[in-house]
């Protein structure tokens, strides 16, 4: 089994910082990073799906990658994710990252052809037996068009020794929980993290080991907070924490994709950084930044306007 204990624990996917243009604002990228290491999470990821990996062009991504390995300089675990729609990409974009230092690898299912089991479980079998950083799979059937089978996890989390978890975003709390029951029991070091902020709390309550919420990049408080309550088993305190974030949720409904949105809630709750996004996505609206400013008031991330 592979040590995966420096894994564990908050992981928010923190966004890429852009500038009006489409290129990568150092500035303002060493502005968050600085921020996420000072926040009291355990480790971040880089190029998730709110890190806009999905517009990018791979240089882009290799830039943004190596800035921010060098900004963390070792203070925490850096996860990159590296999926793409083929496994050569993938690979060669695994094989990038392993140069840099990154500790390890987030890759989700390719999304765009639908494929077969088999397939999908030869691309993931090529890539473990390929890199050597260790290998998180990433589930989010919403966006890719078909999910990752708590059956194919658990046949490669058998059979590739460097697939040491998964990142689970599906908004039916019963998947993760079968991922916990079925695939952590056959492989006890295998790590089950919660993608959607919300099921944080259910996904620690069932024996995985944490989650990657956005929430976490602006609101590190909530989170870090139900984390550390949950292992002191301080039921009251995430009472209130559940509650809290519970608040914070109708932020990804406000506008679609959301990028932008967790931008200006970094930028209004205290770091001057640019809140551009990458075409084709659009930055909110004045009227979306207010309902935003509500719901974090309401959650009280954001004071009340005296």
């Amino acid at each position: 089994m592979m040590n995966t204990e420096r894994f564990r624990g908050v992981i928010p996917p923190v966004p890429t910082i852009v500038d009006e243009t489409g290129a990568l604002d150092k500035k303002g990228m060493a502005v968050l990073i600085e921020r996420v290491v000072a926040s009291g999470v355990n480790g971040m990821l880089l190029l998730g799906s709110g890190g806009e990996f999905c517009h990018m062009s791979t240089a882009l991504r290799k830039e943004v990658a190596e800035f921010t390995v060098k900004q963390v300089a070792g203070r925490m675990p850096v996860l990159l994710g590296v999926g793409a729609c083929g496994t050569a990409e993938v690979i060669d974009l695994g094989r990038h990252a392993a140069s840099i230092g990154v500790d390890a690898v987030l890759v989700v299912n390719p999304y765009y052809a639908k494929l077969s089991e088999e397939a999908l479980f030869r691309h993931y079998q090529k890539i473990a037996a390929t890199l050597e950083v260790p290998v998180l799979l990433y589930n989010f059937p919403a966006l890719t068009g078909q999910e990752l089978t708590v059956e194919l996890v658990k046949r490669l989390a058998l059979s590739c020794p460097n697939i040491v978890g998964i990142k689970d975003t599906v908004d039916s709390i019963s998947h993760t929980r079968q991922l916990i029951t079925d695939v952590k029991s056959a492989r006890p070091d295998f790590l089950v993290f919660s993608g959607f902020d919300e099921y944080l709390l259910d996904t620690l309550i069932l024996g995985g080991d944490g989650g990657v919420p956005a929430s976490s990049n602006y609101a590190p408080d909530i989170c870090c907070g139900i984390y550390k309550a949950f292992q002191n088993n301080d039921l009251a305190a995430i009472t209130g924490l559940e509650q809290r974030l519970a608040r914070l949720m109708p932020i990804y409904s406000l506008d679609t994709p959301y990028f932008g949105l967790v931008k200006e809630a970094i930028r209004l709750t205290g770091s001057d950084i640019s809140t551009a996004v990458l075409a084709p996505a659009l930055t909110p609206t004045p009227e979306t930044k207010e309902k935003l400013v509500d719901i974090l008031t309401k959650a009280g991330v954001l004071p009340k306007a005296s």
